[in-house]
């Protein structure tokens, strides 16, 4: 029973990492949702669940096999020796980019209660350099705490607002025109798995900890990505007024719940931008011969001129590109246990 309740509380520690990950300024602003779906996109964010869980735990599995601390052996055994040189600095990039769009996600939060964007820049800067002497350990920590809250708050929220508001959420179950959709949406979020997932391969301890990580981060994100999507649409009139659209949701309410929700995205963009940093760092350390914490500000001041081009055109721009590039690595994941399986099979 307790090798049990120990693979049970490793799973739910992959599964705050995994969320972590995936629930930055672009997912829990809802933008980055509306980006990719909207109408007719019930079927788009089942499919995006399915994939999300099997991409999820082919990257566990191999990291699991090949006890990794970086992400580059996976991509060499997913792509083979050329391409992998080329995701990993599309990877490199993908990473940075996510990092300056989570810090100029701080500066729009802070400017939506009137205070100057470069104070949320400065104040997200500041908490990422104060976790980096704690390594991933600290990172697990503020995860496990963290994600949990981040969930049920944002939930609470959209739930609250479904029922205050009616929202139906079954409506036109035929028209699912956007289906097409769920593709770049999980391409999107594809590197960020291989990433952060390909940095963890020593720590997990056993294979059922990668099937309660998968089955559950899948649930809880598909779940929640359709929960918030049906409340979008029911704004939809009114995103065009808000940089974030999350904060349309939250128009008419309480401004206590507003200021709790806003607590709550910047503790998505920290977490993020946590999990991002670690990652930048597992692959540079190798190769640059610093202290963690010299590369860290390395990064952060290469990052800063980025983060003031707006929010808003950050991720309508960035997000949908990286999608569509990340295409290939999001099918050699699908068809690696098919390949993996003839091989051993000597199909």
């Amino acid at each position: 029973m307790r090798g049990c309740e120990k693979r049970l509380a490793n799973g739910l520690k992959w599964i705050g990492l995994i969320i972590a990950a995936m629930v930055g300024a672009g997912y829990a602003s809802g933008r980055e949702i509306w980006e990719f779906f909207g109408h007719e996109s019930g079927l788009a964010i089942l499919i995006f669940t399915v994939l999300f869980i099997i991409s999820c735990q082919v990257i566990l599995k191999l990291s699991y096999e090949m006890k990794t601390a970086h992400y580059l052996p996976v991509l060499k055994e997913l792509l083979g020796g050329k391409m992998s040189r080329i995701y990993d600095v599309g990877i490199f990039f993908y990473l940075f980019m996510t990092f300056f769009v989570m810090i100029s996600g701080s500066g729009a939060t802070f400017s939506t209660f009137g205070v100057p964007n470069f104070v949320g820049i400065a104040f997200i800067v500041i908490f990422l350099l104060a976790i980096v002497p704690f390594g991933m350990g600290g990172i697990i920590t503020i995860n496990r705490i963290m994600s949990p809250v981040l969930i049920i708050g944002l939930a609470s929220v959209l739930l609250y607002f479904a029922w205050d508001h009616h929202v139906s959420f079954f409506s036109n179950l035929t028209k699912q025109s956007n289906w097409a959709s769920s593709i770049p949406f999980t391409s999107l979020n594809i590197l960020p798995l291989v990433a952060i997932l390909g940095a963890i391969g020593k720590e997990i301890k056993s294979k059922k900890e990668i099937y309660i990580a998968s089955i559950g981060s899948g649930l809880i994100l598909g779940g929640t990505s359709f929960l918030y999507n049906t409340n979008l649409i029911h704004v939809a009139d009114q995103l065009i007024i808000y940089e974030m659209p999350l904060f349309a949701v939250l128009h008419g309410y309480p401004m206590i719940l507003f200021v709790l929700m806003s607590v709550l995205l910047w503790f998505a963009i920290y977490t993020t931008a946590m999990t991002n940093i670690f990652s930048l760092l597992s692959r540079l350390r190798e190769t640059i011969k610093l202290k963690d914490i010299q590369l860290s500000i390395i990064i952060i001041i290469f990052a800063l001129p980025f983060t003031f081009f707006g929010f808003r055109n950050l991720i309508s721009y960035l997000y949908p590109l990286y999608g569509v590039i990340n295409l290939y690595i999001l099918a050699a994941i699908l068809i690696y246990p098919i390949l993996k399986r003839a091989d051993i099979r000597n199909i």
